[in-house]
């Protein structure tokens, strides 16, 4: 027996609670993994609420990340007691996910866990740092240097937006970071931020072209604060769009994108090849600043995140959520 949230929709309405489950209850696949930690990303606070369709099958586990040990595996890159994490895949909306003590999963799916990575460090990470790796990546590959000029990061106390700035910024990036929150302006500057921006400039309608202020952005917003990122940016600079937290909708113009030369660079998180994520995991290991994990990141136990999710919609939650499974 194992204890899981479990969110379910009936005639009753919509619900989630923590449930006794048992291993013939899992979903098929070819690897079972000890879940030792998971989190809570803004995904799983709309799975668990209902406030967003992102559940697809009901019941469902919700968690789209999980770390843990493997306690069985039909899969030939797989052996019991071999590490791994996950993020994406469909894992917490189409098939049970992370928020459980014990998952069956396609070994597909998984990335051995890097040397020197503990479970609750990855999950410290999560798909928030994977994500905030893949904008890097792709900034990167357009041809950003860290003397090209600033680079903003919107929804900068979420998670995403706090790894970027510390990923930017160990790599010698001048960053400026926009919060709807200035009085988190000093947790930001000790990520590594030099300067802030009030959200407010970017979050109501705007001209098509604005200002040339920053060289590139990673934004997690989407919506009109896409849009007037878009047209803040210099001549040939990139934007690397990986969220919609203000919303799915881009109010935009063509203007920046063939007056300007902007790249607008699309993220997907949920199904990188497998190179590519190893290729993330180990960068992550071996640049993020491990001591802006615990700055970025707090626990919360099992029993606690459904309590939970309600305030991380409402953006009152800093950073990262690790979710103990154990307790």
């Amino acid at each position: 027996m194992f204890t899981a949230i479990v969110t379910d929709k009936d005639e009753s309405g919509y619900r989630s609670e923590l449930r006794e489950l048992s291993a013939h209850d899992l979903p098929a696949g070819d690897v079972t993994v000890r879940v030792a930690y998971s989190t809570l990303n803004y995904k799983d606070g709309l799975a668990i609420t209902g406030k967003g369709p992102v559940v697809r099958r009901f019941p469902m586990v919700p968690g789209i990340d999980l770390a843990g040990v493997v306690e069985s595996s039909d899969h030939p890159s797989y052996s019991p007691g071999d590490r791994v994490v996950l993020n994406g895949w469909g894992v917490g909306e189409t098939h049970w996910g992370g928020l459980a003590q014990l998952a069956r999963l396609q070994g597909d799916w998984l990335v051995p866990l890097p040397d020197g990575l503990s479970e609750r460090q990855a999950m410290a990470i999560g798909t928030a740092g994977y994500t905030a790796m893949l904008c890097l990546m792709a900034l990167e590959r357009h041809g950003l240097t860290p003397g090209d000029g600033d680079v903003l990061v919107t929804g900068a106390n979420g998670g995403v937006g706090s790894f970027a700035i510390s990923l930017l910024a160990r790599h010698g990036y001048s960053v400026i970071a926009a919060t709807g929150r200035p009085e988190e302006g000093d947790y930001l500057r000790q990520l590594g931020a030099t300067s802030i921006l009030d959200r407010a400039e970017l979050s109501e309608p705007g001209r098509p072209l604005a200002k040339e202020r920053w060289v590139a952005a990673i934004d997690s917003l989407g919506s009109h604060t896409l849009a007037n990122v878009c047209a803040g940016t210099r001549a040939e600079g990139a934007v690397a769009a990986c969220g919609m937290a203000q919303g799915m909708d881009l109010p935009a113009t063509v203007a920046p994108f063939i007056l300007r030369g902007v790249s607008l660079l699309g993220i997907n998180s949920v199904t990188q090849p497998y190179d590519t994520r190893v290729t993330a995991w180990h960068r992550l290991s071996r640049e993020l600043d491990r001591a802006h994990l615990e700055e970025i990141s707090h626990d919360i136990g099992l029993s606690e995140a459904i309590a939970t999710a309600d305030e991380l919609l409402a953006g009152r939650v800093r950073g990262r959520l690790i979710v103990d499974v154990t307790r």
